[in-house]
């Protein structure tokens, strides 16, 4: 019985064993190129030397020997110096020769240094980050729902592990030293009134008042029975047993109704209280955002508040609730919790998109940040170079510096053997202007 591979098993097979492209074909051959160009230019000067001596003898005829030795002389210096950076030259072992090779971990440790202090610089660092704009690539990011969904399932995700780091204990501790710091600061001031007015801008405050006056129409109507009793029995205490028999259900009847009519009023859009109820709101925003006492006062009075035993005790039944619904809800793609990321993120990128003061404090801030810590990450980045240099195998990193700075070193032979041409020649000149005929 044969075994026959599966359809397509054989092209998947083929498709696996295809090599890769090789990234650094074009400076290979690049390289290749520029190395036989120099080659060729010394070869060319040392055959330009055994030329000029069959020439016939004469000043010029010297004056090329001279200038072609000097020539081929200076291409096999600078051939030597070059090839000496990176592997033994002829394969001999001569001393300070494969320089790279020899030295990987020195020059990892140099160009650890050289990028930490002259590429990462304070001024620098500034430059930089002040032409790339932050806040513009943070908008735009925050801005796209492509990026910030998946950036809010993320965050959400990783709710749960942080959460499960926190001990509960510390959490409420921390918790209740922060919310009271928090309240009573003047930043707790100025939220208020900015909920405040949030709340009045929408009319939302109006709101409150329903709400306010049917739970007293609710409450007259709960207790009546007790009002009616209470009122008969004072109508009793400040007019004697018989006045209060005659009168005192009539005086509650009449009082229970006086204040059910005047809370019926006060529903009306256009009641008196009602606007007084907006005034007074009005100018107490006013005041909280205008008035350091006034801010400072209701600080303190948060702050008493939210310190309290009670709402320490529901602060940390608030918490336990909090972690269970945000575990619970944070694994969920569609959820609140990532819902609300997304919105924040939402948010965040109008804010930045229409004010230009927050986008310039983020910038700034960024900047004051990450130049705080660029001493530190200086270090960081030097010791990381090196050990990442030290690691690489030794024939790939010089191949791979060579395949880089290989091509500008063959022209270093080239201008070695021109220059050594021409400066053979100059010498030759000079020196038979000086001293006549000179051997050379």
């Amino acid at each position: 019985m044969t075994f026959s591979p599966p359809p397509g098993g054989a092209t998947r097979q083929a498709a696996l064993s295809v090599p890769l492209p090789d990234p650094d074909a074009p400076l290979r051959r690049a390289l290749r190129r520029h190395r036989a160009v120099a080659t060729g230019l010394l070869l060319g000067m040392a055959g330009l030397m055994l030329l000029a001596y069959r020439l016939p003898p004469g000043y010029w005829t010297d004056m090329l020997q001279a200038a072609a030795k000097a020539g081929v002389v200076g291409g096999l210096a600078d051939w030597f110096a070059v090839t000496a950076l990176f592997r033994h030259p002829l394969g001999l072992p001569i001393p300070h020769t494969a320089i790279i090779p020899q030295q990987k971990e020195r020059l990892g440790q140099g160009l650890g240094r050289f990028v930490a202090n002259h590429v990462f610089t304070e001024s620098e660092v500034a430059r930089v980050l002040g032409r790339l704009d932050l806040a513009a690539i943070l908008r735009s990011f925050m801005a796209d729902p492509a990026t910030a969904r998946p950036a809010a399932e993320a965050i959400a995700a990783a709710l749960p592990r942080l959460l499960a780091s926190l001990e509960d204990g510390r959490a409420r501790r921390l918790l209740a030293r922060l919310l009271p710091r928090l309240a009573g600061g003047p930043g707790g001031a100025r939220i208020v009134a900015r909920a405040l007015r949030g709340l009045v801008e929408g009319g939302r405050h109006q709101e409150v008042f329903d709400l306010a006056i049917r739970e007293l129409r609710r409450l007259l109507v709960e207790k009546e029975d007790q009002l009616r009793e209470a009122i008969e029995a004072r109508v009793r205490e400040e007019g004697g047993r018989l006045v209060g028999w005659a009168l005192g259900a009539t005086v509650a009847r009449r009082a229970l109704a006086g204040v059910n009519a005047e809370l019926a009023r006060m529903e009306a859009d256009d009641s008196d209280l009602r606007k007084a109820f907006e005034a007074w709101i009005r100018t107490e925003v006013e005041r909280l955002e205008t008035d350091p006492e006034r801010a400072a006062a209701l600080g303190r009075a948060m702050r008493k508040a939210v310190a309290h035993p009670t709402v320490a005790a529901w602060l940390e039944d608030v918490w336990s609730r909090l972690r269970a619904a945000l575990e619970a809800d944070a694994g969920n793609p569609q959820g609140r919790t990532v819902t609300l990321l997304e919105g924040a993120f939402a948010n965040a990128g109008a804010m930045l998109a229409d004010d230009p003061t927050a986008r310039e404090r983020l910038n700034r801030a960024a900047q004051r940040v990450l130049v705080r810590l660029l001493p530190a990450a200086r270090q960081q980045l030097s010791a990381f170079i090196a050990q990442v240099v030290a690691g690489w195998d030794t024939a790939q990193v010089t191949e791979k510096i060579e395949l880089r700075v290989g091509r500008d070193l063959q022209y270093v032979r080239m201008n070695g053997t021109l220059v050594g041409f021409l400066v053979g020649g100059v010498l030759f000149a000079l020196l038979t202007a000086l001293f006549g005929r000179v051997a050379f």
